[in-house]
């Protein structure tokens, strides 16, 4: 199958996606967010709308180009079969269903940054700075494992060995125990207490702080560090997963890339809800391993393409059927039995990391 936008000849486009990306970022914490203060629900909401039409919109003007593009390239109009009309369309319900697969995989990632800047006891006010510095990393690393993806893809081998990740990823997170991420854990929390000096509180905004003519490490930082090494975590199980739905780059790019950005304000709408969700982890396995089934068995018995279509109504229903169980079955709060104080010396407990 022909790549249709190959970073060789297509790297413009490619240069003008990241450049718009960085001038929105720009925007967002250099004007929009220049004071320090906590987001409320309303304003949250606010901006995942915001981010959600700029993805309906990029998706609308992907198809418009394509239709107006291809028919004029040389090389694509020659491949046996081609239609400008269907050829575009497939590229917008490839994006639309990756950034939907994406989008949905994200709310994953809140359940384990709620716990890592609980943990680190970070300011409602300073979370939103880690979160924006944490994303622009995710941003580098996800164009790492995006273009790795796609030399890697090449091999045939490389799409059984992903397709079967992928389907063992969903079976594990769907007998995963609802408090089996530890930040406490972390190995990267393990070599900054090891390696660097941390301050024993936070110093507002800051990272890195000059104290007594040396250099110290702030919570913030580490709580940052480990926010990184969480979504280098989740982007070996999500990149796989839109590279199941669409082999075009420059389709997994943007719909990657539009997702991550609407995380910081999903995060603050639903931060605090987290828990009402308890399903939903079971929806995301199920399409885990359904897009896993896709890349290994589904492409194949369709001839080399699974409607898109049937792919992205098969994940619409199943996430929307999990958040609607998830709404109307409540599980009954668990019995908490007062204990006794803890010896010295007995078992920590889980209370955020002090320095």
């Amino acid at each position: 199958m022909a790549v249709l936008f190959p970073f060789a000849e297509a790297w413009w486009l490619y240069a003008a996606f990241a450049a718009g990306v960085l001038l929105l970022l720009t925007l967002d914490l250099g004007v929009f967010r220049r004071e320090a203060r906590e987001m409320t629900f309303r304003e949250s909401l606010a901006w995942c709308a915001v981010w959600v039409t700029l993805a309906l919109s990029f998706c609308a003007a992907l198809y418009a180009y394509a239709r107006w593009w291809l028919p004029e390239d040389p090389r694509i109009a020659a491949l046996p079969g081609f239609g400008a009309e269907d050829t575009a369309w497939q590229l917008a319900l490839e994006f639309l269903t990756g950034y939907v697969v994406e989008y949905s995989l994200s709310v994953d990632n809140i359940f384990v940054f709620v716990l890592v800047l609980r943990y680190f006891a970070v300011p409602a006010a300073s979370q939103y700075r880690v979160l924006f510095y944490g994303i622009l990393g995710a941003l580098v690393f996800r164009a790492i494992f995006i273009a790795l993806g796609a030399v890697l893809l090449q091999f045939h081998w490389v799409v059984w060995l992903f397709g079967a990740f992928l389907v063992v990823t969903g079976v594990r997170m769907a007998f995963r125990a609802e408090d089996s991420v530890e930040p406490g854990k972390n190995v990267v929390l393990r070599l900054v207490r090891r390696w660097l000096r941390v301050t024993p509180g936070f110093r507002g905004q800051r990272f890195v702080v000059r104290e007594n003519a040396r250099l110290w490490a702030t919570p913030m930082l580490v709580a940052l560090l480990c926010l990184e090494a969480t979504d280098i975590v989740f982007a070996i199980d999500s990149v796989p997963a839109i590279f199941a739905l669409t082999r075009e780059p420059f389709i997994v790019f943007t719909s990657n890339i539009f997702a991550i950005l609407g995380l910081r304000s999903m995060y603050f709408m639903l931060g605090g809800a987290v828990d009402r969700f308890h399903l939903l982890r079971y929806g995301l396995a199920t399409v885990l391993v359904f897009v896993g089934c896709k890349m290994t068995w589904l492409d194949w018995a369709y001839g080399g393409k699974f409607p898109i279509v049937w792919s992205l109504a098969i994940i619409a229903v199943v996430l929307a059927a999990s958040v609607v169980a998830s709404l109307l079955y409540h599980p009954k709060p668990a019995v908490v039995k007062k204990s006794r104080p803890s010896r010295p010396g007995g078992r920590a407990s889980k209370e955020p990391v002090t320095w």
